[in-house]
């Protein structure tokens, strides 16, 4: 065993928020320093020593941790952990720790109350700025992966600008430069950004959204945000939540046109159009992405308070710190209407007193959702269980999508027509969708074929312009194997839009963006990225 006097210089270890990529670095959480988390960057020569004693490497405050307990140690690409005859022990992975133990990313270290998780941060072209969707799905994917795995936190924040060209262009690289060097932006879409933020709870989240819609004299900007675990655990259900609440800034009014073609959702909208004339109030229930809001409206459109508003709010994307000022206003908006409080069990205890008092003092009918189990949230005291039995008079299940597959081809052709005036999608694409078990429901399945169309030009969707997630089932199930390499095919797509577009404008790149639908800025990265400049 190294004594201590023989340890290299540690002076260059920091408490990093921005560790750069492709260096390692650990994710310090519980150490008693009162912050959720915190980075340290791994220099390529480093030892840290962990304890109680005041002058080490990182402290960690607890009767349960020796004076120097455990060491971490760096040698270019090798690091390892080593126990320093603690009296409780160092565990990696849950197990304990005997001489000195490699490690890799995503191992997870405890010492004590305190955990500290190994990571590498993988260079990117250009950055943190990722060129295409399906390099942003799979960073995204890959960091869900880690959150749920190590139960960390995570955000994601979708941006869509309106403007010039050329202020679009100058605030995403200024929001770029604001972020740390773990987060990841990227194009998705015309003129839409989407953020990564790793390590990221709901309240930084909302910072970076705020900050995301600061922008320039000229330019517009509307943004939706979720963030793991409070809106999903899947990259479809994250995405799909973000986006709803970026269309939620444009929403047009109507009534619902749900789309029923399966017999569990027909039992559903009989539920709705029985309660539908009464006052009681109505709790529906389901996953996150099912289409409980949808049921809100029909419910709201068939009732005796249709000519009023029917206000949308969720509780799970609202500060704790300004819920109890906004409560008043929600009702005063929905007065003589409808208020519909989604993901009501996100609400914060000491929140949902002033509810209760609003639902009998308010000249409002209150629809509320939940993904949650209430009544084992009542049990355990997490959720008021007077406020539950007011909310729940009548409840309303829904079912997820992969329980409904009658309606997967109906919904499909459904939003297409929503959202492309030209776009189509081929018998394949159709099977390939009926085959995925949408973990992320409607949501996940209208965001997959929004981003199938912006893949395929707005032209006929195939089965390779979908997320690679959803061909798995669909190539496993049928035994079939693809004829082609989707990220060779899709690269293939990309490069050729590219050169066309580029030909027909005589190489103008502003008029090449502007005919593909996305950013110049976008478009010199696509460039770079095939060889094209």
């Amino acid at each position: 065993m190294a004594r201590d006097h023989d340890r290299p210089s540690t002076s260059a270890l920091a408490y990093d928020p921005r560790p750069a990529l492709g260096t390692w670095y650990l994710i310090v959480s519980g150490d008693g320093s009162g912050l959720s988390s915190r980075v340290v960057q791994l220099p390529e020569t480093a030892d840290l020593v962990l304890g109680r004693d005041a002058d080490v490497d990182l402290p960690i405050e607890h009767d349960s941790v020796s004076r120097r307990h455990a060491r971490i140690r760096r040698r270019g690409d090798q690091i390892t952990v080593e126990d320093l005859g603690s009296r409780n022990g160092t565990l990696v992975n849950g197990q304990p720790t005997a001489g000195a133990r490699r490690l890799g990313a995503g191992d997870v270290i405890r010492v004590g109350p305190a955990q500290a998780i190994v990571a590498t941060s993988t260079p990117v072209r250009h950055g943190r700025m990722v060129a295409t969707v399906t390099e942003l799905e799979d960073r995204l994917a890959a960091e869900v992966d880690r959150a749920v795995r190590y139960h960390r936190p995570l955000g994601l924040v979708m941006l869509r600008l309106e403007g010039p060209v050329e202020l679009m262009t100058e605030h995403a690289e200024q929001l770029l430069r604001s972020l740390r060097r773990m987060d990841v932006i990227a194009e998705y879409g015309a003129d839409e950004l989407a953020i990564v933020l790793p390590e990221t709870d709901r309240d930084a989240t909302a910072a970076v959204t705020r900050r995301a819609n600061t922008v320039p004299v000229g330019l517009t900007a509307s943004t939706g945000s979720a963030t793991y675990p409070e809106d999903g655990s899947h990259v479809g259900e994250l995405i799909g939540v973000a986006r709803d609440r970026l269309r939620g800034l444009r929403r047009t009014p109507g009534a619902p046109q749900p789309v029923i073609a399966d017999p569990l959702m027909k039992q559903v909208i009989a539920l709705a159009q029985k309660v539908a004339p009464s006052m009681i109030p109505v709790l529906i229930v389901g996953e996150p992405g099912v289409g409980k809001e949808v049921i809100a409206e029909v419910i709201h459109k068939l009732g005796p308070r249709r000519a009023g508003p029917f206000i949308k709010q969720s509780c799970a994307a609202i500060l704790e710190s300004v819920i109890e000022a906004d409560l008043p206003r929600w009702f005063a908006a929905a007065r003589g209407g409808t208020l519909f409080l989604d993901e009501v069990g996100e609400l914060p205890i000491n929140t949902q007193a002033s509810l209760l008092h609003a639902l009998d003092h308010q000249d409002v009918r209150v629809i509320c959702a939940s993904h949650r189990d209430l009544p084992a949230d009542a049990a355990r005291g997490r959720f008021r269980s007077d406020l539950f039995a007011r909310v729940s008079a009548f409840s309303i299940p829904v079912p997820p999508l992969r329980d409904r597959p009658a309606e997967i081809e109906p919904l499909a052709l459904h939003f297409l027509k929503e959202l492309s005036k030209t776009g189509s999608i081929s018998d394949e694409a159709l099977a390939v969708l009926a085959a995925y078990a949408w973990p992320g429901n409607v949501r996940e399945l209208r965001n997959a074929l929004e981003r199938a169309l912006v893949m395929s030009g707005g032209t006929k969707i195939e089965p390779h312009h979908l997320p690679e997630r959803t061909l798995e089932r669909y190539i496993g199930d049928s035994g079939a194997r693809p004829q082609i390499d989707v990220r060779a095919r899709v690269a293939e797509v990309e490069r050729e839009a590219v050169i066309d577009a580029l030909e027909a404008t005589n190489n103008n790149q502003t008029r090449a963006a502007k005919k593909l639908g996305i950013s110049r800025f976008a478009l010199i990265r696509l460039m770079d990225k095939h060889d094209l400049r």
